[in-house]
Parts: structure tokens; C-alpha cells; sequence
């Protein structure tokens, strides 16, 4: 006989309840690559047999590993340059001059992946900006995937992920080669912080949650999500930023709340101004 047909709509609806990631239909297909490794694990014979027990046991850890089997992981050191080169001719020096009395930064690398985009913050920070050497550094970074957010805090790249992005110099001074692998040199890693987070429960949890951030990193993720859960994410992502902090999103990316953030574009780079909160004005 036949196998049944896959319920795919239940699966895409899983992992639309459990981050908000909005999958085409025309993209099912991914749906056996990516969790074939997960039916190995749990001994599940096939993808209707899983999408079975999701529906007799709605259980968390099931459909948590669902989810991360689908979302997007990509990332790399200084990925899309640009953004890199305007925190550094631009951002981060206005930012140091305003903290220097409090001698303080907090960043945000949301949906962070394996960590290269925090530990390209870091490396940036200490490469071109050594005044802020005696500093209280935070730069915090979250994604929904506990298995990526284990693989930052160990710090350990494959070669073709260290070649990828990180110039020859960075590469020489903060990473350290450890037989196949190259690590995190420790300096750089102790200026960050890994946290498990699902975006779509702002606002964070305490820890994270009790200050507000100098600059956010929310880069190329909004383009997965559906219009209401992007509006949410946003406004949550208002609330936590510094009045005189920035936003950058994904090259094609835009916040399409005018009433909240403000554009500047700065030579091949754009980025976003928290503006006063409508709500609070009124």
C-alpha cells in the first residue's frame, strides 16, 4: 500500500505557532531533507508517523525540534560588509562619545545562529576601538535554536566557516587553531553572552529583558515572518532599544513603521532611529 499523504499544512503550522516563521507551501519538500535527521533520532519511520504524534502528544521538545530543523541558520563572520564598516566609520564612535561618562555598552545580535555575527561585534570593538578596552561590554545574542546557541558558546568554527568573512588579520590575533577547528580567543568571548530566546515572546525574560540596548541586530529574519508578528516583534524591539540607539535590519529589509523608527542612510548602508513612542507623545 501506498504511504498516506503528509500533512504538511500541520507542520508548517507548527513551526508558524512556535517562532512565527511563515513557510510557502511551494517549499514542502524541505520538510523530508531537514528532518530526516530528527526521525532517525526519535525512531519515527516516517514524516506522517511524526506529524501522528504531534497531534496525539503536543509535546514541546517535539515540536521545539521541529521548528529548529526548519528555521533558517545562515550566518558568517562580517556577514554583508556593510553594516560592519558603517558601525565602525559611524555608529559606534557616536555611540562611545555619548556613554563615556557611564562607561557602558549593551548590544543585541538577535537570532544570532551559531555566533559568528556577535563575535564579529566583539572582534570589531576591540580591533578599532581600544578606548573602550576598560569598559562594561555586553553584547548579548539570542536565537531560538538551543543546539545553535550551544554551538556559540563553545566558540569552535570549521575552517571553510573562519575563511568565510573574517579578514586574515582577525583571523591572526582572536582566533586560536585547535587541530581541525579554530576557536574564539577567550578575550573576545567573554564579551559575550548566549542565551536561548524565541523572539516571539517579547519582551525577553530576565535577565535580558531589564535594560534597554545601544543598537539591535535584527538581520535578515523579518522576510520569514507574517505581518502581524513582524508589527509585534518590532514594537518590542522599540521598547528595548535607547532613544539614541540604532536598528539594523537585512539590506531588504524595512520596518514599515514610520510612526516609530526613522531611516538614515549612510553610503551603501542603512540603518534605524528609534523615534519618541506615538503612545507616549500622545
Amino acid at each position: 500500500m501506498p504511504s498516506p499523504p503528509v500533512d504538511f499544512g500541520y507542520l508548517r503550522s507548527v513551526v508558524l505557532e512556535e517562532s512565527g516563521n511563515v513557510l510557502d507551501p511551494s517549499r514542502d519538500y524541505l520538510f523530508r531533507s531537514r528532518l530526516q535527521s530528527l526521525l532517525q533520532t526519535t525512531g519515527l519511520k516516517s514524516l506522517d508517523r511524526l506529524v501522528a504524534v504531534l497531534r496525539e502528544k503536543p509535546q514541546t521538545a517535539l515540536r521545539q525540534a521541529v521548528t529548529e530543523a526548519m528555521t533558517v541558520k545562515e550566518t558568517s563572520f562580517f556577514r554583508d560588509r556593510s553594516p560592519f564598516d558603517l558601525l565602525q566609520s559611524e555608529l559606534l564612535p557616536v555611540l562611545i562619545r555619548r556613554r563615556e561618562s557611564g562607561r557602558r555598552l549593551r548590544l543585541w545580535s538577535a537570532a544570532c545562529s551559531s555566533g559568528q555575527e556577535a563575535y564579529s561585534l566583539a572582534m570589531l570593538l576591540r580591533e578599532h576601538f581600544p578606548q573602550v578596552s576598560g569598559w562594561q561590554i555586553e553584547i548579548i545574542a539570542t536565537d531560538l535554536s538551543r543546539n545553535m546557541i550551544e554551538r556559540a558558546l563553545t566558540g569552535r568554527y570549521q575552517r571553510r566557516e573562519v575563511s568565510r568573512g573574517l579578514p586574515a588579520r582577525y583571523r591572526t590575533r582572536y582566533m586560536r587553531q585547535r587541530g581541525e577547528e579554530w576557536e574564539v580567543a577567550p578575550e573576545v568571548r567573554r564579551m559575550c553572552r548566549f542565551h536561548p530566546r524565541n523572539l516571539c515572546d517579547l519582551p525577553l525574560s530576565p535577565p535580558l529583558s531589564l535594560e534597554q540596548y545601544d543598537g539591535i541586530l535584527l538581520r535578515n529574519l523579518l522576510m520569514y515572518f507574517s505581518d502581524e508578528t513582524r508589527k509585534k516583534l518590532l514594537l518590542g524591539v522599540h521598547r528595548m532599544l535607547a532613544p539614541d540607539g540604532f536598528l539594523l535590519l537585512g539590506s531588504s529589509e524595512q520596518p514599515g513603521l514610520p510612526a516609530h523608527f526613522q531611516a538614515v542612510l549612510e553610503g551603501n548602508a542603512c540603518y534605524y532611529r528609534p523615534l519618541p513612542s506615538p503612545e507616549s507623545a500622545a
